[in-house]
C-alpha cells in the first residue's frame, strides 16, 4: 500500500449520533491514518438532527421556503464535521473540517434536491499534501449564484462518491448501522443473509425499490465513474457488501434480494378518452409539476375509454392529485381516485435476465399466499408488484422463501 493512496470514508448519522460514537469513529480513522493513507472523511448530521430541524421549521412555518430550509438543514453536518475534527485533534491527528462550499462542491440551483455540477478539488489536494485529514460536511454544496444547497435525503452518500470520483480515490467506504446489504430487511425476514457482492445495477434496483442502505443517486455516480463501494458497519470490524461493476461469481445468482417500499401511493384517472396524445399530456403535466411517476398501467375497453393508474411518492401525492384533477377536466376524463394503502414488493437479480420461469415463480408464491397483485412492472433484472399494504411483509417473506434466499 503506497502512501499516496486516497481513502474516502463516509460515516452516517447513527455512526456519529453522540459523543461516544464520534470518539469511536475517530479511533477507526486513526487506524487508517497509522497506515499512511490520505484520508477524506464525509459525515452526516448526528442521529435524527435533520428530522429535528425539519420539525422545528414546520413549527415556525408550515410551508417554509426551500432556500431557507437548505440554510437550516445544512447546519447539521457542519456540527458533525467540526466535532469529529476535535476528536481527531485529541488523538494528536492533524484534521481540518470543511463545509461543502469551502471545498468547491458546485451544484445547480434546485434547493433541497440539488445536483452536483463539479467539484473544485484544489483546496482538498492542498490540505492532503500537508498530510491533513480532511473532514467534509456531507449533503451540501453551493450554487453558481452562491446559494447554499442540499442534495436530498441521503445526500452525504452522494458527497462521498462524488469526492471519490473527483479525487480518483482508491477506496470509498460507506459506514452505517448495518453490516451491509441483506437479501431482505432482517426486521421482516429473520433468516435474511448479508450479500457479499453486488453489481452496480443490482444495487440501483434494490435502492430504488426500498433498500434504504444507500442513496440511489450516489450509486448512479459510482457506476458512471466505476467507483468500487464497500458498505459496512461502524460498530463491528467485519467486512460488509462490496458493490462493483462485475462480481467474482462465475454465474450470477438468479435473485439477490427482495425489497419492500411502503411510501408510494396509487392514482387512477378513470374513463380517459382512448386517443393519441392523451397519455403524453397527462405525464407531461405531472413531469412539469416535479412529480416522479414510478409504475404505470393502462387498460383499454371496447368503448374506447381507458383507466390509467400510476404510482407516486406519498410526499408528492396531494400535488399529483391536484394536477391530475386539472388534467381530467381538460381531457374529458371522469374522475381521479387515490389509494395510499399499497406497498411495492420487488425481487432483484442480474441472473434473472438469463433464466426463464422467474416471473411465474414470483406470481405463484404470491398466489399461494392469497396476495392479490394490483400492478406489475419488470426490467431485465427486477420484477415489482403492487399489493395491499397489509400484505406487504407477508409478500416479502413468501418471495424470500421461494427463491431460497435464506440458504
Amino acid at each position: 500500500m503506497g502512501k499516496d493512496e486516497i481513502y474516502v470514508l463516509k460515516f452516517g448519522g447513527t455512526s456519529v449520533a453522540n459523543v461516544e460514537r464520534i470518539n469511536e469513529v475517530s479511533k477507526r480513522i486513526a487506524s487508517y491514518a497509522k497506515r499512511g493513507y490520505k484520508l477524506v472523511i464525509v459525515v452526516s448530521a448526528m442521529g435524527d438532527t435533520t428530522d429535528g430541524l425539519i420539525n422545528l421549521a414546520k413549527k415556525i412555518n408550515s410551508s417554509p421556503s426551500e432556500r431557507e430550509m437548505d440554510m437550516l438543514i445544512s447546519t447539521g453536518e457542519q456540527i458533525s464535521a467540526s466535532l469529529l475534527a476535535m476528536a481527531l485533534h485529541k488523538r494528536n491527528l492533524d484534521a481540518i473540517s470543511f463545509v461543502g462550499h469551502q471545498i468547491g462542491i458546485i451544484t445547480d440551483s434546485y434547493h433541497t434536491q440539488a445536483k452536483i455540477l463539479q467539484i473544485r478539488t484544489k483546496r482538498i489536494k492542498e490540505e492532503l499534501n500537508k498530510n491533513k485529514i480532511i473532514i467534509v460536511a456531507g449533503f451540501q454544496g453551493i450554487s453558481r449564484s452562491r446559494e447554499i444547497t442540499t442534495l436530498g435525503r441521503g445526500g452525504s452518500d452522494l458527497s462521498a462518491v462524488a469526492l471519490a470520483a473527483s479525487l480518483k480515490a482508491d477506496v470509498c467506504e460507506v459506514y452505517t448501522d448495518v453490516e451491509g446489504v441483506y437479501t431482505a430487511d432482517p426486521k421482516i425476514v429473520k433468516k435474511a443473509r448479508k450479500i457479499k457482492y453486488l453489481t452496480f445495477d443490482e444495487m440501483l434496483e434494490l435502492a430504488g425499490r426500498g433498500a434504504h442502505v444507500m442513496q440511489t443517486r450516489a450509486v448512479e455516480v459510482a457506476k458512471k465513474f466505476n467507483i468500487r463501494l464497500h458498505i459496512r458497519s461502524s460498530f463491528v470490524k467485519k467486512g460488509g457488501t462490496i458493490i462493483m461493476k462485475k462480481t467474482p461469481y462465475i454465474e450470477e445468482p438468479v435473485v439477490r434480494g427482495v425489497t419492500l417500499l411502503e411510501n408510494e401511493a396509487k392514482i387512477t384517472i378513470c374513463n380517459v378518452p382512448d386517443k393519441p396524445g392523451v397519455a403524453a399530456r397527462i405525464f407531461t403535466e405531472l413531469s412539469l409539476g416535479g412529480i416522479n411517476v414510478d409504475m404505470i398501467v393502462q387498460n383499454v375497453s371496447h368503448k374506447r375509454i381507458t383507466d390509467i393508474s400510476f404510482t407516486v411518492s406519498k410526499s408528492t401525492l396531494n400535488k399529483a392529485i391536484r394536477i391530475s384533477r386539472k388534467i381530467t377536466k381538460d381531457i374529458g376524463a371522469e374522475d381521479v381516485l387515490a389509494d395510499e394503502n399499497i406497498a411495492k414488493v420487488s425481487i432483484v437479480g442480474v441472473g434473472m435476465k438469463s433464466h426463464s420461469g422467474v416471473a411465474s415463480k414470483c406470481f405463484y408464491a404470491l398466489a399461494k399466499n392469497r396476495i392479490n397483485i394490483e400492478m406489475i412492472s419488470t426490467s431485465e433484472i427486477s420484477i415489482s408488484c403492487i399489493v395491499k399494504k397489509k400484505m406487504g411483509k407477508k409478500a416479502v417473506r413468501a418471495l424470500h422463501n421461494i427463491f431460497g434466499l435464506d440458504k
